[in-house]
C-alpha cells in the first residue's frame, strides 16, 4: 500500500478530496471518469461489497492499523492520504466521519427496463432537490422492499456525500438510474402509477386496490410544489396519506417511508 503523508492542502492527487465539487465528481461530460466519495467504513464496505471500484482513500493516520485497516485490506493498491486529524478537517472543509474517506468509480446507468423487468414495486423520484431527503428515501426504500428508484434529471444525484452518508450506503442497495419522468415505458413494463399527492380526486392509501396492484410505480414529488399537474393527470391513482391535527402533509422522506410500507407487495 501507497501511504503518502499529507502536508499542504494542496498536496497532489488529493483534489477529489479537497477541491472539486460535487458536480466536478460527477463529471457529466466523461461519465466513464465520474467518481464519488463514500464516507466511514460501515458505507465505504458496503459500497466493496456493491462492486465499486476504490480509486484512493483518506484517512487520519492513527486509523490506519484502527478504523480504516480492513478497508485498506480490501482496496490493493491505491493510493492512502494521511495526516493529521485538523490537517484533514481543514483540507475537506469537515472533520472525517471515523477518519476515513473513499474516492471510488462511477459505474454506467443501466436502463429502466433492465432494473424495472422483474420489479414489482419502484419509487420515481420527481424533482426532489435536497440531499438530505434523497439518502432518507433510499434508506427507506432498501428497508422497506422497493426494488428500483427511478430519479428525474432535476433531483439531486443519489452518490452526492451527504445523500450517501444519510442513507448509510443504501444507494448501493437498491438498484437505481435516471428517467426522462414519463410513464411510457413503466406502463409498457406493466405498472400502474401512483401519484402521492393531495387532490380532490385523491383516494387514501389504504385503499385495498393498491395493494391488489401487481406492480406499482410510487412517484413522489418536491415537498413545496408537489408533483406537476401533468404527471397527477396521467397517474393511474393519485393517493394521499391521511392526516391529523390538519396536518397537510408529511417531509417527503417521511412520506415515502409510510407509502413504501403501505404499498408493499404482499406475499
Amino acid at each position: 500500500m501507497a501511504i503518502i503523508e499529507i502536508k499542504t492542502l494542496d498536496h497532489p492527487g488529493c483534489e477529489v478530496f479537497a477541491s472539486l465539487t460535487e458536480a466536478q465528481l460527477r463529471n457529466r461530460l466523461d461519465p466513464d471518469n465520474g467518481m464519488f466519495i463514500a464516507e466511514s467504513p460501515k458505507v465505504i464496505n458496503v459500497a466493496l461489497d456493491a462492486g465499486y471500484q476504490p480509486v484512493a482513500l483518506m484517512c487520519e493516520r492513527k486509523h490506519i492499523d484502527g478504523d480504516a485497516a480492513g478497508i485498506i485490506a480490501r482496496c490493493g493498491d491505491i493510493p492512502i492520504y494521511t495526516g493529521d486529524r485538523e490537517l484533514l478537517a481543514s483540507l475537506t472543509g469537515y472533520t472525517l466521519t471515523r477518519g476515513v474517506l473513499c474516492a471510488m468509480r462511477r459505474r454506467p446507468h443501466p436502463s429502466v427496463t433492465d432494473i424495472c423487468r422483474e420489479a414489482s414495486r419502484v419509487v420515481v423520484i420527481d424533482g426532489v432537490t435536497d440531499t438530505t431527503n434523497i439518502g432518507a428515501i433510499f434508506r427507506s426504500a432498501a428497508a422497506l422492499g422497493i426494488d428500483a428508484v427511478l430519479l428525474t434529471p432535476t433531483s439531486c444525484d443519489p452518490l452526492n456525500r451527504r445523500s450517501i452518508r444519510v442513507s448509510m450506503g443504501s444507494v448501493f442497495l437498491v438498484p437505481w438510474t435516471w428517467t426522462d419522468g414519463t410513464d411510457t415505458e413503466l406502463h409498457a413494463l406493466g405498472f400502474k402509477t401512483v401519484a402521492m399527492a393531495l387532490t380532490d380526486k385523491s383516494i387514501s392509501i389504504d385503499d385495498p386496490a393498491l395493494t391488489n396492484e401487481p406492480r406499482l410505480a410510487i412517484i413522489m414529488g418536491t415537498e413545496g410544489d408537489g408533483l406537476p399537474h401533468d404527471t397527477i393527470a396521467k397517474a393511474d391513482y393519485t393517493v394521499r396519506i391521511p392526516m391529523s391535527h390538519n396536518v397537510d402533509s408529511l417531509n417527503v422522506a417521511a412520506a415515502a417511508a409510510v407509502a413504501f410500507w403501505q404499498l408493499r407487495k404482499r406475499d
